[in-house]
Order: structure tokens, then C-alpha cells, then sequence
């Protein structure tokens, strides 16, 4: 950061909950930035230029803190950090009072007119991720893999979300994922909350990434309903709901993957392994429950 060069003082501090990259906060009197490192190998999945074009398209709508730099030379991106602010956590899902501050940014993301540069087909994702954990050549007999992807495909095929009405989506809806600006400094920021974390951000089925959120926070069915109602605003509330509840076992078997490749290829010391198996678990739950409760046949 040239532009700091003459600053008197540089903070740097290590930011908790990365599992895929390297995140710190560096401040100093000219700012406040979040500083990503990118994690070993993310170039498997990860398109860091689609990444900073998402941020950038992000934040003109108010969603995301704005892009400070981008280094790809340095595996670098930096991004204005939100100082007053506070990280989400699962149980504030159960806050009536932050509801519609959640939904808000999902929702004026889906009805906006940004285009991402990646078109995220959940199938398609989920087939890539299969294949770079197959070309490591690990073997885990424990979890039907090849079986479960056959019903996905089943699945998928029963949705019929055809990609013409696919919107921008973050596709990566975890808690940790929210900034709150803190009461009594929202006047210093354009909004009450922000969304960060563009890795995996595309064009994708709306309800896909509302899914995500889900099998992320894992709040109860009420509760899920309620967060359905608040972002329908009063229209399409059962189509949403059941197109939602079609799209669960998607991302968590994308994760699930994910995490046994990061088993493989990551430094970050993080029980990866673990961490995939719940994912799995909840995935033939909401297959069982698909079968269940629409009566669909995988």
C-alpha cells in the first residue's frame, strides 16, 4: 500500500474464522482494511478475478464493503474493513429484530440487475468438485459419493430451473458471512449490514443460495418460514418455500466436497473431515425429507 507509506503507526491483527484463507485487519490513520491471503491451492475452485468483480459489482448496490486493492500477483485482495461492526453468529437467526436487516441485502441482491461473471449451475459445481477430489486420488468408502450424486442429478432434473432466470447470488450464506454495523454508528455507513465473502458468488437459482443459508444457520422450520415470508414480501411464499426446500441437499454435499479436498490440500489447521461429514449427513436428511414431504422419487 504505497498510499501509506507515510503513515506514523500500522496496526495489524489476525480476523478469526477464515477456513479457507489467511484474513487480517491492518489500520492505520488514513483506514481500516480486511486483508485476504488466499488459502493454498483455492485456485482449484476459486476464479480470484471473478471473485473482485463480484465485490466491486456487490458493493455499487450497497451489499458489500467496497474493493480497496486487488494484488493476484501477491494472492491478495484487500477490502474496506466495517470498523463499528459486529460478525453474526447462528443463534442471532433466532432475532426477530435483525430478520429483515438479514434478508434485506439477499433479497435486493436477487432483484438487482448486477451480473456476476461466473454462472454457478449447482449441478455442474457440485460435478467440478467431485472431479478435483477424485484427481487426488483419496478414497473414502465411508460415504456413498458416486450413489448420492445420481440422486442429486435426479433431483435437479425435477427442479428444471433453467438458467435464463438465474440472478446474481453470494452462494455462501454462513453466519459469519453478515457485518452489522453496531448500534449508534450507522450513520457513518451506507447501511445497517453488509455480506462479504465473494468467493464463490455467481449467477445461480435464487433459491439456491437462500438453501445454503439455511443448511448453514440450521434454525428450525419455523423459523425458516418466517425468513421465507420476509423475503417474499407477500408474493410466491409456497413456490419459494418448496423450490428451497428442493435445492437443500445441494450445497451441503457441495461443501461436503469441498471439505474433503481441503482435508487434502490445505495448511489451515481445521478438522476438515468432520466438518464434511455433517454436511453429508444433513444431505440425506433433505433428500429423505424431499421424498417425504413432495413426494419425489430419487
Amino acid at each position: 500500500m504505497p498510499e501509506w507509506k507515510n503513515c506514523t503507526e500500522i496496526q495489524i491483527s489476525i480476523l478469526s474464522g477464515g477456513i479457507t484463507n489467511k484474513l487480517y485487519r491492518v489500520y492505520s490513520e488514513k483506514g481500516d482494511l480486511a486483508v485476504r491471503i488466499y488459502g493454498d491451492k483455492t485456485e482449484l475452485f476459486i476464479n480470484r478475478d471473478y471473485e473482485a468483480e463480484s465485490i466491486k459489482r456487490a458493493s455499487e448496490i450497497g451489499i458489500s464493503p467496497g474493493i480497496m486493492k486487488y494484488i493476484p500477483r501477491l494472492n491478495v485482495t484487500i477490502i474496506e474493513y466495517i470498523t463499528h461492526s459486529y460478525t453474526l453468529k447462528n443463534p442471532d437467526f433466532l432475532k426477530e429484530e435483525l430478520r429483515e436487516k438479514i434478508v434485506n441485502p439477499i433479497r435486493r441482491l436477487h432483484k438487482s440487475d448486477i451480473v456476476f461473471p461466473k454462472i454457478f449451475h449447482p449441478m455442474n459445481e457440485i460435478m467440478k468438485m467431485a472431479a478435483i477430489l477424485a484427481g487426488l486420488n483419496v478414497e473414502y468408502p465411508e460415504f456413498d459419493v458416486k450413489g448420492t450424486i445420481e440422486r442429486l442429478k435426479k433431483l435437479y432434473k425435477k427442479i428444471n430451473i433453467l438458467e435464463s432466470s438465474f440472478t446474481a447470488c453470494h452462494n455462501d450464506l454462513l453466519a459469519e458471512n453478515f457485518i452489522l454495523v453496531k448500534n449508534g454508528y450507522e450513520d457513518m455507513y451506507r447501511e445497517p449490514l453488509y455480506i462479504i465473502d465473494w468467493e464463490y458468488a455467481g449467477m445461480a437459482p435464487r433459491y439456491y443460495d437462500v438453501a445454503d443459508m439455511f443448511q448453514e444457520i440450521l434454525v428450525e422450520r419455523g423459523i425458516e418460514k418466517s425468513f421465507v415470508d420476509c423475503y417474499c414480501e407477500g408474493h410466491d411464499y409456497e413456490k419459494t418455500l418448496y423450490f428451497i426446500d428442493m435445492f437443500k441437499p445441494f450445497p451441503d454435499i457441495y461443501w461436503f466436497l469441498w471439505s474433503l479436498i481441503q482435508q487434502n490440500i490445505s495448511t489451515i489447521q481445521f478438522d476438515f473431515y468432520n466438518y464434511g461429514k455433517v454436511k453429508y449427513e444433513n444431505a440425506q436428511k433433505n433428500l429423505q425429507f424431499v421424498k417425504d414431504e413432495y413426494s419425489v422419487e430419487l
